[in-house]
């Protein structure tokens, strides 16, 4: 069987045609998840990196060193790529993988990392054809394939200073907001979702006819810069809509008509991606492969848009945690949506499972110490309609500042680096019949025994998947 991953970046769980409140019409997401859905999907860490790296390994990011955006991911981890290299796969990665974070914030435009010239290197993690973006932002430093392409047409200089003068990223309405959400400034074709989409298409009509594939597409929208060429601006209508869930203060007027926009933007980003997707989609058709492929759609992360008084990631909130799983088995094409936690590193087991590989055997080592403890888990045996479930909980981690347990109906929050070592900061909220997670539960007596599963479950996660340990001396 065929495996095409596709991937957007900071799309919110509530931001693809077929959820049950929906904002948008993504008729081509759709169209993967007439196969079935997956409604609460967590990703295990909302940042791009470390979400990535974690896809990549099977693990939790803390097992790779990855909690933060800050550093590279070390390529001694298994990966499945590589596993289906060994079974017989021709594998492809195009688009944003964001494995290395080598550099600190305060670099120089255009002095982060070569990644055009990382070729082999990349290629190393299990990839047998390579052509890589930054990300928008990432690319005012880093130097890609898309910053080559943006080169020979004499728009890399013009493209970094449009993105720089977007504002930066804040976890708060600021000012900046003020700045982000207008449309596309140089020619359609040339939007880094519109090259993306080519180039997937280019890679598999080049793909070799005698092998299976295994293709990672990775879109950059809807991540910021908000950026949609002024054609899918103009299919989205402007909205004042204030249902904003509350924060720790309320917004000012000038910050909801500045996220209004954004939202606008944000949607209109997602219009370009789902139409370029139809056209792979479409592409598979063509050639007779469609009922062949197993297709997944997800996204590293959400993003806030001013619920809670937030904006961007990393928070432990559903609209920055939760993800859209969409999956399209041509053997299981029953519409289904399933409402068991998930979390987004399970895709990974999944699709090993469907080549007929075992995860914790694939992306396990001998030595040294933890490598063989693979914490995803296939999501066949759901698909399939052999399973309900295959785990009780989602985990989540970020930064080393927080991390979630979320069972079917609640979800446990643990604050760290609190004061007082006997009194933990934690925090409940009842999912089933609070879905913005408003009401904190955590010192409600009447939960105690509910706050214990939870808090118990955490400690078993932290307790059992050790750091896994890494070598460089050489040997006698």
């Amino acid at each position: 069987m065929n495996l095409l991953f596709l991937m957007t970046d900071q799309q919110r769980f509530d931001c693809v045609g077929y959820a049950p409140d929906s904002k948008i019409a993504t008729p081509h997401m759709d169209r993967i998840a007439a196969g079935c859905a997956f409604m609460r999907c967590q990703t295990v860490n909302p940042i791009c990196q470390p979400a990535r790296t974690a896809l990549l390994t099977g693990k939790y990011p803390h097992q790779i060193g990855t909690l933060q955006m800050s550093g590279d991911l070390d390529f001694s981890h298994p990966t499945f790529p590589q596993a289906l290299q060994r079974a017989g796969y021709w594998t492809a990665g195009v688009g944003k993988f964001h494995y290395l974070q080598t550099w600190p914030w305060h670099r120089a435009k255009g002095k982060g990392v070569p990644l055009s010239s990382l070729r082999s290197e990349m290629q190393s993690l299990g990839y047998d054809h390579v052509w890589e973006s930054s990300g928008k932002q990432l690319a005012m430093k880093n130097h890609c394939d898309y910053c080559d392409y943006l080169q020979e047409r004499g728009l890399l200089d013009s493209y970094r200073d449009w993105v720089e003068a977007r504002g930066a990223n804040k976890q708060t309405p600021t000012e900046d907001l003020a700045k982000d959400g207008v449309a596309w400034p140089f020619d359609e074709e040339d939007h880094i979702d519109c090259v993306t989409g080519r180039k997937i298409r280019e890679a598999l009509m080049d793909r070799p006819g005698d092998q299976p594939f295994y293709l990672l597409g990775s879109f950059c929208s809807p991540h910021k810069p908000f950026d949609p060429p002024q054609r899918f601006l103009d299919q989205v209508p402007y909205e004042e809509v204030d249902d904003f869930l509350p924060g720790e203060k309320p917004l000012s007027a000038e910050d909801k008509k500045n996220l209004w926009k954004l939202r606008r933007a944000y949607k209109a980003t997602l219009l370009l991606v789902d139409e370029e997707i139809g056209k792979v989609l479409d592409l598979l058709e063509a050639e007779g492969v469609m009922e062949d492929t197993l297709i997944v759609l997800t996204s590293d992360h959400g993003e806030m848009m001013g619920d809670h008084y937030r904006v961007q990631k990393s928070e432990f909130w559903r609209e920055s945690l939760e993800v859209p799983l969409a999956v399209r088995h041509p053997a299981c094409l029953d519409g289904k949506r399933h409402s068991c936690p998930v979390e987004l590193t399970d895709i990974t087991a999944t699709f090993l499972d469907a080549a007929g590989l075992e995860a914790e055997e694939e992306l396990s080592k001998p030595w040294p110490a933890f490598h063989d403890i693979v914490p995803c888990r296939s999501l066949l045996p759901v698909i399939r309609g052999e399973k309900d479930v295959v785990r009780d909980f989602a985990f989540s981690e970020c930064r080393g500042v927080w991390s979630t347990i979320t069972s079917r109906e609640y979800k446990y929050v643990r604050l760290h680096g609190g004061d007082d070592p006997d009194h933990p900061q934690e925090k409940l909220f009842h999912t089933a019949t609070d879905a913005g997670e408003l009401v904190d539960l955590a010192q409600d007596p009447e939960y105690i025994e509910t706050l214990a599963w939870h808090r118990n479950r955490w400690i078993r996660v932290m307790e059992t998947t050790p750091p896994a340990q890494n070598t460089w001396a050489p040997l006698l």
